[in-house]
């Protein structure tokens, strides 16, 4: 005697703490066995495409916070560079390598928290209080330079909209100098926890092939071993003056997913430590109009945000607003290939894989 079976939808978020904000999975399962999966975003879209169309280049900066906010400093940088390659304005040295150190500090923010909330993910809630306890540092750093923690809004077009304060540097080399210990605890409490590995070795293997198919980018594809990094293979800023290695995965699983961002961090802190040593003196802002008004045309312009490439596409028709904007968002393209990642597996694997994704919803949804 055969048992017949039925196949059912279940409905994973928008308000489960595991879908990282407000965003909803439909699983189609046969038991626990996920068949088939519809990501249903939209939960938070603010519409801020939209909105910059009728406000001026300046105020638009402060929505590009609201869409990876946990790497508000580098969707900032991703905007004005794309204004700035419109109107080519050239940006005053100085004003480049604070650039370079707040948006890597963002880049390890933002790591910290992927790291800290896949720890709580997987049940292991220390981990995310000890990346928290760092990326406070972070947020201080951040509110000594601009005034506040979270939507920084300091990026400007042409350069930065404050010079860096007293005890600044000091308070950076202070975190620089015990980031490494840190590091080694992550690694003694997650990367080698038997439970954590279990979970996420040899869960949901992403190819190289199928990683470039889908357009993936960031941590979420070097860990499949594609050696691609627009700080290294399309330099922007200046970054081609700066020494750094691209951490790479071989199996495209889960846990590499999760380690690949630990190595970032490494390799972010030692930029950071260089432009640092480097920093120039001079001005921190380009010439550059009260009134930003570009010449008809369009421009589109690409950085290595913390979760992928984050593209900003900008079109003026003359005035003093955009006439259109449109973001790339990685978070969002990262999502796509969601579906055929986690058939096959359990329920509880699908967290273990989204989880591993990385995805925030401002940049999902826009």
């Amino acid at each position: 005697m055969s048992i017949r079976t039925e196949e059912f939808l279940l409905n994973l978020g928008p308000q489960h703490p595991s879908t990282h904000g407000v965003f909803r999975i439909v699983l189609t399962l046969d038991g626990e066995t996920v068949v088939k999966a519809v990501p249903v975003p939209g939960y938070l879209h603010r519409g801020i495409e939209k909105l910059a169309e009728s406000r001026t280049y300046t105020q638009v900066i402060p929505y590009t916070d609201r869409l990876d906010y946990l790497a508000g400093m580098l969707q900032n940088w991703g905007y004005v560079h794309a204004v700035e390659k419109l109107m080519d304005l050239e940006v005053p040295e100085r004003a480049e390598y604070i650039r370079v150190i707040v948006g890597e500090l963002a880049r390890i923010a933002s790591h910290l928290m992927a790291t800290g909330a896949y720890s709580g993910d997987m049940g292991a809630l220390t981990g995310f209080i000890y990346t928290f306890r760092d990326r406070e540092d972070i947020m201080d750093l951040f509110e000594m330079i601009c005034g506040a923690r979270l939507t920084p809004s300091y990026m400007r077009i042409g350069g930065v909209s404050a010079d860096i304060p007293d005890g600044f540097i000091e308070l950076c080399q202070k975190f620089l100098d015990k980031l490494p210990a840190s590091l080694d605890q992550y690694h003694t409490l997650i990367t080698g926890n038997e439970i954590f590995q279990a979970r996420t070795k040899n869960v949901a293997i992403l190819t190289p092939e199928k990683a470039i198919e889908m357009s993936l980018s960031g941590p979420v594809l070097r860990a499949s071993g594609v050696n691609y990094d627009l700080r290294k293979v399309r330099p922007y800023s200046i970054y081609e003056r700066f020494d750094f290695d691209v951490p790479l995965g071989t199996k495209g699983d889960c846990f590499e997913r999760y380690y690949v961002r630990l190595l970032e961090i490494e390799q972010s802190a030692k930029i950071i430590q260089q432009a640092l040593n480097q920093l120039p003196e001079g001005p921190i802002k380009g010439k550059v109009s009260k009134v930003i008004r570009p010449a008809a045309g369009e421009a589109y312009a690409e950085i290595e945000s913390s979760k992928g490439i984050m593209g900003t596409y900008v079109v003026s028709d003359g005035s003093t607003n955009p006439y259109r904007v449109h973001f790339r968002r990685p978070s969002f393209i990262n999502l796509g290939y969601l579906d055929e990642m986690v058939r096959g597996w359990k329920i509880a694997d699908v967290i273990a894989i989204l989880g591993s994704i990385d995805i925030v919803l401002g940049d999902v949804d826009a």
